[in-house]
């Protein structure tokens, strides 16, 4: 006499098909976070493996954009840097833009760049972009090294620097950074399905933005209708608050602070139900 033994299997992950703009997984996003590293270790060794100088050109890039607005702007053009140090000054404002723009900048290739490895193999599609602001944190904290070695050094020079308590809010600064490069890069990312030419235009467009960003001036010297303008770009007073937590000068209003706070919240949502959105059928369409 047999017996038919049947055996059941306990699984530890059931995939279902996501079928509301409001399905989305947070949680299983972290379960993912080894996979993060990985793609953190990967993107980075990627990069830098057949370069000669490696992760110097964390230094090398911002370095060479300070001396170029030092020159053109500030000894040619005479554009106030709110009675700064022009080097301190572009040097601030450039650490920022760049750790913003290179995740904006990154993420908004998701889809495309990576649409082999997404059609093989089952992985929150968030980990990806989540990843490449992970990466880039990398050139952030190396260039903050960089601002950092250069305050100490003028500071010995003379030059009127006031570090301000401010700077315990450099952590909120970085994720509030984060948050709005992931979002709008994943919103980009999810219209190049279609449109793959938002590639092109979004490199173009975020080195025009930064013309509307107070990188290369100040706030402070800017007046009326046209201040709230520029405020309503919100790195404006990420920036700003970044040049006060490290310099002791910058337009600061708590207010405009909120504003962007608020607007990185919208347009993080906004892209996380879009990115939520095209995964379900993106690989018919890319």
């Amino acid at each position: 006499m047999f017996r038919n033994d049947t055996r059941h299997e306990e699984w530890d992950q059931i995939i279902k098909p996501k079928i509301g703009l409001f399905d989305i997984n947070f949680r299983e996003t972290w379960q993912y976070r080894d996979l993060i590293a990985l793609f953190v270790r990967r993107d980075f060794i990627y990069v830098y493996k057949q370069t000669i100088l490696g992760p110097l050109w964390y230094l090398i890039q911002p370095l060479l954009t300070t001396l170029v607005f030092t020159i053109v702007f500030s000894n040619l053009a005479k554009i106030p840097t709110d009675g700064l140090h022009p080097v301190l000054f572009y040097l601030a404002g450039t650490v920022c833009w760049n750790y913003f723009s290179e995740s904006v900048r990154k993420t908004s290739a998701t889809f495309v760049n990576n649409a082999s490895l997404l059609g093989k193999v089952y992985f929150p599609r968030l980990v990806m972009p989540v990843s490449i602001v992970i990466t880039t944190m990398f050139s952030f904290f190396v260039q903050i090294i960089l601002l950092t070695g250069f305050i100490v050094f003028y500071s010995f020079q003379g030059v009127g620097i006031h570090i301000t308590a401010a700077i315990v809010f450099l952590p909120f600064l970085l994720l509030l950074m984060a948050f709005l490069g992931l979002g709008l890069g994943i919103i980009v990312s999810a219209m190049t399905v279609k449109y793959r030419d938002l590639i092109y235009l979004i490199n173009f467009s975020i080195q025009l933005l930064m013309y509307a960003t107070p990188v290369i001036y100040s706030v402070s010297n800017i007046t009326g209708t046209a201040r709230i303008i520029l405020l309503l770009n919100p790195m404006s007073s990420i920036i700003e608050f970044f040049r006060y937590a490290f310099l002791g000068k910058g337009f600061f209003d708590p207010y405009w602070m909120l504003y962007s706070i608020a607007f990185t919240g919208i347009i993080f949502f906004i892209g996380v139900i879009m990115y939520n959105r095209v995964e379900r059928t993106f690989l018919d369409t890319i």
